[in-house]
């Protein structure tokens, strides 16, 4: 067999400063953060998303809605309301909007915007306005002009109406009749000769003649009382009509220099004009709304046409001031956290009245979208989506350009609600800015076709920036305002070099930086808490530390049970000594704020037959589809690598061993092939190298996730069983610049106790493993004699011949089975 030198082994391996990129803090102007400089609404690294946002806010069209995407904790909320305060304040401030009674139909309310600042004045002067008209009503209706025009235009009809029955009384005289009136009727009663009322003896006396003629003139006066009744109703009636002329006009000539006052002080407001034309005219003809009891009548014919009804609502005349923009400067900014639909869209108070709930136009109260119109409104995704009707409803909203209040109760049918007001929309103009996950994004791109119209400005926020000294420096500034404002203790500049340290692990990238500040704040926050209990002065890079260990140790209950698990035995892992087929695998497990590295061994025996690889894990349903797809492209490898002139009579077996739930992911590939490699060589593999990457087709070894936590759980089991100088990790080359490995670790590769190597290709990595050559394929000599792929190739031809000489009763075999 072929060894591999060992010069080829060193090449691979990595050097202690390319397993991390550590903070230089000399590179820092400052000794504290207190002298760092504060950021002043800048956004850190997100100058793409910088972009879009100003020119969504810019841009004026319709539908340039704008759609903040990122994951949490990137500082999009933050951000969206300090930039949007900042557009907003040098946007004029937008109308006022007030809502009054429709006196032609008072299920429709009116709405009449104002200028900012005046919808709280014009309720004002209506309210003076009613006060003042109720006692200037009061005071003439009173008045003894007044009473004396009444009185006259009384008496007049009174003395048309005397004379009419002083003329019946004269000829019923005449004709030896009475008129006797009494409240309830009017009667003609014959009278005899010296003029007393017939009794019943003396009309019985009466001859048949006499009789006769007292019968015809009692017809006659009958009918000449029929027609006083008329024409005297009909002179009631206009006389009723005269003293309401009278109050009207009177009233008329009282209110209308109020009226005029009015209109006057709000010139080219038309539709506030036709307002208080339309209340003048309703205050004329009910007045009596306004006042608390009638003047005192005479007690006369007509006391009873002049009786006042009693008093009703007035509630009319107020003034709903429905948008008030008078302590607004600039556009209005509104963030609703709790979008449901009254709170968005405004809803209609209620009062019990009569068995069912009431409400009128000055019980109407406003929503988000109504104080935000002519500005800004900032809402979340997921919060709207979770909220019935306010979805459908914003999209109404944006398509017709208009914001309607409506009563959602009586669309439920609910029997005991009241509301019936249809209220005049308002127009609405304003930008809508959502802030939500790639996921909502497109879950409402692809099943929404309304979405892609109203919302056209998609920004993009990044989980990461480039890690540079502009950057880095922006940082410093950003734990200095921080610190400032949530009083914590300012920063060493060696403290924010490990602060920074930590930001690019989060990153997993040695030359970038995290954007996710939330986990930045918690850090400086733990920090802080540390310093104060030492009463430092200052947070130093102690400090941080003793954060990051102290986070650690909060979380970490289960890795140690595992570790205590492997360090007793009882989960089988092998970190001395060779095995042939077996390997140990790395994984990544999570406890939701915990994330770490478990090494996993992996076993694979191989042997004849036509049944491929068998995945046991997926057989047994503990597989996803991942992982499933990485056991098919190894597959594809072998088949391509060694199948080139005859197809792989091969079978295999592979599994996580001591694996009880669902695995997935193909970062296990490639050390799944090469379990399957050392099976078939017959080649035992070092146990002290685990082995993390996945494959392709051609053998090239491809990058994976979690890798600082997969090297650093599998260094920690090598300490637990003890450090041999031989120990270590297999990474795809690749993952280099995702390294920032904890400082143990890099101190233990710099000591030689614990290695890394970085490797390209399936070959390169077998190689490591087994400390043999792979062998380079010659298409006519094959592999060459004593590298680990001659060796496979001499077994699978062994298995090809021993096949094509029984692989007939192996197949009925099968049948059988």
């Amino acid at each position: 067999m072929n060894r591999v030198s060992l010069e080829k082994i060193e090449k691979k391996k990595l050097t202690y400063d390319q397993l991390t990129n550590r903070m230089d803090p000399s590179q820092f102007p400052f000794e504290t953060t207190a002298d760092a400089g504060s950021l002043t609404g800048e956004m850190i690294g997100q100058e793409r998303a910088v972009q879009a946002i100003d020119f969504g806010l810019t841009v004026k069209q319709e539908g340039y809605n704008l759609f903040l995407v990122g994951p949490s904790g990137t500082g999009k909320t933050t951000f969206a309301k300090s930039k949007v305060k900042e557009v907003a304040a040098t946007k004029s401030t937008p109308s006022d909007w007030i809502y009054v009674y429709n006196f032609a139909h008072s299920d429709q309310p009116i709405a009449i915007s104002l200028p900012p600042g005046q919808g709280v004045i014009f309720q004002k002067d209506i309210s003076e306005f009613i006060t003042e008209v109720r006692q200037e009503i009061e005071k003439v209706l009173s008045s003894k002009d007044f009473e004396q025009s009444k009185v006259d235009i009384i008496q007049y009809y009174e003395e048309t109406i005397n004379l009419q029955w002083q003329d019946l009384d004269d000829l019923a005289y005449n004709e030896y009749f009475q008129i006797e009136r009494n409240s309830s009727s009017l009667m003609a009663i014959p009278l005899d000769e010296n003029r007393e009322a017939h009794t019943e003896e003396t009309y019985r006396n009466l001859s048949n003649e006499q009789k006769q003629q007292i019968a015809e003139k009692t017809r006659e006066l009958n009918k000449r009382l029929t027609e006083i009744n008329r024409r005297t109703a009909l002179l009631e009636r206009d006389l009723k009509k005269s003293i309401q002329d009278l109050e009207e006009n009177t009233i008329l000539e009282t209110i209308h220099p109020y009226i005029e006052l009015l209109v006057k002080k709000y010139p080219g407001q038309e539709k506030l004009a036709e307002y208080i034309m339309s209340l003048e005219k309703d205050i004329i003809k009910n007045w009596q709304d306004l006042i608390d009891s009638h003047m005192d009548q005479e007690e006369d014919l007509f006391a009873s046409l002049l009786q006042k009804n009693e008093k009703k609502d007035d509630s009319r005349y107020h003034v709903n001031v429905f948008i008030d923009n008078s302590e607004v400067k600039g556009a209005p900014v509104i963030h609703e956290n709790n979008p449901t639909y009254t709170n968005l869209f405004g809803k209609f108070d209620f009062k019990s009245a009569f068995g069912s709930l009431m409400t009128s136009f000055s019980m109407m109260k406003p929503g988000a979208f109504h104080l935000a119109n002519g500005g800004y409104i900032i809402l979340q995704a997921s919060d709207l989506l979770t909220n019935p009707y306010s979805w459908n409803a914003l999209k109404r909203m944006l398509k017709t350009g208009e914001l309607r209040i409506e009563n959602l109760l009586e669309d439920s049918g609910n029997s005991v609600v009241s509301a019936g007001l249809k209220p005049e929309p308002i127009p609405v103009e304003m930008k809508v800015i959502l802030i939500g996950t790639i996921d909502i994004y497109r879950l409402l791109f692809t099943y929404d076709e309304d979405f892609k119209k109203f919302f056209k400005v998609k920004v993009d926020f990044d989980v990461e920036m480039e890690r540079n000294d502009e950057h880095c420096m922006k940082y410093a500034s950003f734990i200095h305002t921080y610190c400032k404002t949530q009083n914590l203790l300012h920063y060493t500049k060696e403290a924010v070099g490990r602060v920074i340290d930590y930001s690019t692990r989060l990153s997993n990238n040695q030359n970038k930086l995290t954007t996710c500040f939330h986990e930045i704040t918690e850090l400086l926050v733990e920090a802080n808490y540390w310093a104060t209990l030492e009463k430092a002065v200052s947070v130093t890079a102690i400090h941080v530390d003793k954060a990051l260990k102290e986070r650690k140790q909060r979380s970490n209950l289960i890795e140690e049970k595992i570790n205590g698990s492997i360090e007793e035995g009882t989960i089988m892992i092998e970190t001395e000594g060779e095995k042939v087929g077996q390997i140990n695998g790395l994984s990544v497990l999570s406890t939701g704020n915990y994330t770490f590295g478990q090494p996993n061994k992996i076993t694979a025996r191989t042997y004849i037959g036509s049944k491929g690889i068998i995945n046991i894990d997926r057989e047994s349903y503990l597989s996803g589809p991942i992982h499933s797809k990485g056991l098919f492209i190894l597959s594809g490898y072998l088949q391509g690598e060694f199948a080139k002139d005859h197809p792989l009579p091969l079978a295999a077996s592979i599994t996580f061993e001591q694996s009880y739930d669902m695995v997935d992911g193909d970062s296990a590939s490639s050390t799944e092939l090469y379990g399957i490699l050392s099976s078939l060589a017959d080649l035992p593999i070092n146990q002290g190298i685990a082995v993390t990457g996945s494959v392709n087709q051609f053998g090239e070894v491809q990058p994976i996730g979690g890798v600082n936590e997969k090297i650093e759980g599998f260094y920690y089991t090598c300490k637990l069983r003890g450090l041999t100088g031989t120990q270590g990790v297999i990474i795809p080359i690749q993952n280099v610049k995702n390294l920032m490995l904890d400082e143990e670790v890099v101190t233990a590769v710099k000591d030689r106790q614990f290695s890394i190597w970085a490797i390209e290709s399936i070959q390169e990595g077998i190689e490591l493993l087994t400390g043999y050559e792979a062998g380079a394929y010659d298409p006519i000599h094959g592999y060459p004699e004593g590298t680990i792929y001659h060796r496979v190739e001499l077994r699978l031809n062994e298995m090809v011949q021993w096949f094509r000489k029984n692989g007939s009763n192996e197949r009925r075999q099968s049948e059988c089975l």
